[in-house]
């Protein structure tokens, strides 16, 4: 946004330079991206000059054409030849000399050079009024009044000014500086907390108070969307007369880089850039009924804006409409059939606020991005409306006459209240770093507009006016008095404190790099999503409970207006999307948050809020690859557990602790998962995903995952170091064992009873066969599991092994109905 120095100063008196503002305000959180020197005309008009047309005759060789001689006050005429009709001997006339750049957009030009035109020499060009951005009017050269002066710079003869520009970056959280008396208020506020220079802005003249003259016939307002538009002021002016801005007016948007219109447009686009609420004026005898609607239109409808496009509405844009039809896309853009022409005589002038929210999303649908979008979806303040209609009244009764008709109409149903905040001084003083003057606190605060209701030896309870929409809380208002107060300021102590800390638990990040490591050498690719996602995967989602979604305040869509409360929705995204792109094969694993609001603490905000760091694996398609060596392999389950099990061996956790357990997750066509048996906690889950979550991503292929809830696999990490113990010398032993089981059992339970059994010897078990079929009854199955048992003290004998497997072999068939095959 480009600020004037000029202008600027006409609200704050101050002798500081552009580069001294520049510093002062980039170094109070306001960044100036660079300082320019600019005309008030593009270029300067420089090389072109006052001249008088000598003598005029039509080109021998056009029939349009003529060729002139024309006196520039200099030591000869110049031959000229010139296009215009209306060019004739004894006009004076503006004319551009070789060397002159005229200037036909912001970035481009041309320059004028001696020619031949037709065979004719030219040495110049006579200039219409919107070649040298003196006006809009082509129908011919600018004709001038007879007593101009032969020679004279134009540059002097139309007033030229020369300013400089500021251009402000202006940041999500400052829409109270999107106009020079925000910027202002900014400046009055570090020269009095740092310099004591006691100055206050200067506001600009406004009526006093609305007083209408006539009654005939003024514009009425019913707003149907309060919600979108809590604030909407509006008043009617006729008999105006519009014509051409001053030179002030034009020369003041001029240096800004806004081209001038006409008188009304003119006086709206300055408003908004002096205080920064928008306004927009209709031709109040095209607004039907004489009444204006704030609504919203049926989905579909078809509108054509102020460019001449046919636009296609959604039903959540909001309109302002006559009785019969929309006039213009609320606080975007303005209609074609509705604005202020050079015809107007009677205007209606709107100032509203409307929800920031809304018109970011009507902009973004219409890809429109106006002055007034992007000061209402920052947030304008709501309570200047009146103000800005009130000084455009005062400016319009200057410059295009007009009589107020009828009241001031101000629908506002529920008024937006200053925010109220209590500071405390100590954590000012913590959240800083130093102790600062009080007074420059109250200096700070009340130079910015800042009520300070009540004061105490402990802090202050403060009014926040509505144009800072972005301070509502201490820690905000902390914010403001760090940058009035100045940065650099804040001084350091040279000394540097320092703790040693000594963990018995390996750190965090080394413990996600290693797993990151071994997943990454086993063939998977890390992937990073976005936390925000739709909230359309957690309604009616038995896993999970949508009341508790974290939902953002101002969503960039509604495919992004929730935080995530799995990893598992933007993995399958990220599947979804390489198989569209015809990569089948997919190994993908992520380290995540998910994000939980706990509604029954409202009063607590840090235990409104829980974060929960996630590990997500993701595996689909083959295994392995094709080769001339071994065919390729689908991937499943078992390739997926084994990665899982290498995790929980490689950090060490106790494998005893654990138990495994059919997983609760509905998303799993089967799923187990491993839960602490003293807690019930759940560490980790993994299986098949259902075909119903697979069609609601579209995915059409079989997808693998497993979920470790990584902030429990952290606390579960043993403290102890790794022990290290000589070989054991005596032998291991094997024995095995063949079971009928009903088929509904799984390899997990036989582990759990076996272990529970035997803690001592039974070092290890495993299952080697799987049967079903001939000879087994239906509704069984065979499993042939074997069993290693070692003494690290002695050598087992005979009688300790068929102790150890006769208690297996009854408690297999107690607690599992197990029947034992004969060898």
């Amino acid at each position: 946004m480009k600020i004037s120095y000029k202008w600027l100063k006409e609200y704050v008196d101050t002798t500081k330079t552009p580069e001294e503002l520049d510093d002062l305000l980039t170094f109070s959180g306001l960044e100036i991206e660079g300082v320019e020197k600019v005309e008030t005309i593009k270029g300067g008009l420089e090389h072109v000059v006052i001249a008088k047309v000598v003598t005029c005759e039509p080109h021998p060789d056009s029939d349009h054409l003529h060729i002139t001689t024309v006196d520039v006050g200099g030591d000869r005429l110049l031959d000229i030849v010139c296009g215009a009709p209306n060019v004739a001997a004894g006009q004076k006339v503006v004319c551009a000399m070789i060397g002159t750049q005229i200037w036909t957009s912001e970035t481009e030009h041309f320059e004028i050079k001696k020619s031949k035109i037709r065979g004719a020499v030219s040495e110049g060009m006579l200039c219409a009024a919107d070649e040298l951005q003196l006006g809009n009017n082509h129908d011919g050269i600018m004709v001038l009044p007879d007593d101009a002066p032969v020679g004279m710079p134009a540059k002097e003869y139309f007033h030229v000014e020369e300013d400089y520009t500021l251009e402000v970056a202006i940041t999500a959280n400052r829409s109270d500086a999107t106009s020079h008396i925000g910027v202002a208020r900014d400046v009055v506020a570090v020269l009095n907390t740092r310099e004591h220079a006691g100055v206050k802005i200067k506001w600009p003249e406004t009526l006093a108070e609305i007083k209408p003259i006539r009654n005939d016939n003024p514009i009425s307002v019913t707003v149907e969307r309060a919600d979108l538009a809590p604030r909407y002021s509006g008043l009617t002016i006729r008999g105006i007369e519009v014509r051409e801005s001053p030179d002030w007016l034009q020369n003041k948007l001029r240096t800004i880089g806004l081209r001038p219109i006409n008188n009304i447009v003119d006086i709206t686009n300055y408003i908004l850039m002096e205080v920064g609420q928008p306004l927009h004026c209709f031709d109040a005898d095209k607004i039907k009924g004489n009444k204006v609607v704030v609504r919203t239109c049926a989905e579909g409808t078809k509108f054509t804006t102020l460019d001449g496009v046919e636009r296609t509405l959604s039903e959540k844009d909001l309109m302002i409409c006559n009785e019969e039809e929309p006039m213009c896309i609320a606080g975007v853009f303005g209609g074609l059939d509705s604005g202020v022409t050079m015809a107007t005589k009677n205007v209606f002038i709107e100032s509203a606020y409307f929800n920031p929210v809304s018109i970011r999303k009507t902009s973004k649908r219409h890809t429109l991005k106006t002055d007034a979008s992007f000061r209402y979806e920052r947030g304008c303040d709501p309570n200047i409306t009146l103000w800005a209609i009130r000084r455009a009244a005062y400016l319009i009764q200057q410059l295009a006459g007009g009589e107020i008709c009828g009241e001031l109409v101000d629908v506002y149903p529920t008024p937006i209240e200053k925010a109220e905040v209590e500071i405390n001084f100590q954590r000012i003083y913590d959240l800083i770093g130093k102790e600062i003057p009080l007074e420059a606190i109250r200096t700070a605060l009340t130079s910015l507009d800042i009520e300070i209701v009540k004061e105490d030896s402990e802090g202050m309870l403060l009014r926040i006016p509505t144009c800072k929409v972005d301070v509502y809380r201490e820690c905000d208002v902390v914010e403001e008095i760090m940058r009035i107060y100045g940065y650099n300021n804040i001084t350091f102590d040279e000394r540097l404190n320092s703790c040693l800390s000594y963990g018995e638990k390996m750190n965090p990040r080394k413990v996600q790099n290693i797993i990151a490591n071994y997943l990454t050498d086993n063939g998977y690719s890390e992937i990073m999503n976005n936390s925000l996602t739709k909230s359309a995967y957690f309604e009616n989602n038995p896993d999970f409970d949508a009341n508790r979604n974290v939902v953002i305040l101002n969503p960039l869509s509604k495919e992004l207006n929730v935080m995530r409360q799995t990893l598992l929705y933007c993995g399958l995204e990220c599947i979804v999307y390489n198989l569209n792109h015809q990569i089948h094969d997919q190994k993908l694993y992520e380290f995540g948050r998910a994000y939980f609001c706990n509604k029954d603490q409202e009063e607590n905000v840090t235990k409104r809020y829980t974060e929960v760091q996630h590990l997500s694996i993701f595996a689909t398609g083959a295994e392995t690859g094709e080769s001339w060596m071994m065919k390729s392999a689908a991937t499943d389950v078992f390739h997926l557990k084994s990665h899982v099990m290498n995790i929980l061996r490689r950090l060490r956790i106790p494998m005893g602790r654990l138990q495994v357990v059919p997983a609760s997750e509905h998303y799993y066509l089967e799923g187990l998962a491993l839960v602490f048996k003293d807690s019930k906690k759940q560490l980790v889950s993994f299986g098949q995903l259902n075909r119903e979550t697979l069609k609601k991503m579209d995915c059409k292929q079989a997808v693998f995952y497993a979920d470790f809830d990584w902030d429990l696999v952290l606390k579960s990490m043993p403290e102890k170091e790794v022990t290290y113990a000589e070989v054991v010398k005596f032998p291991e032993v094997r024995r095995d064992l063949a079971m009928i089981l009903d088929k509904k059992t799984t390899f997990a339970e036989i582990e759990n009873v076996a272990r529970n059994t035997e803690k001592k010897l039974l070092k290890r078990i495993g299952l080697f066969d799987v049967y079903e079929g001939k000879g087994i009854e239906p509704g069984k199955k065979s499993y042939a599991v074997s069993f290693i048992l070692q003494d690290k003290d002695k050598t087992l004998n005979d009688k300790q092994i068929e102790n150890v497997m006769a208690k297996l072999q009854k408690n297999f068939e107690t607690q599992l109905g197990a029947k034992i095959r004969e060898a």
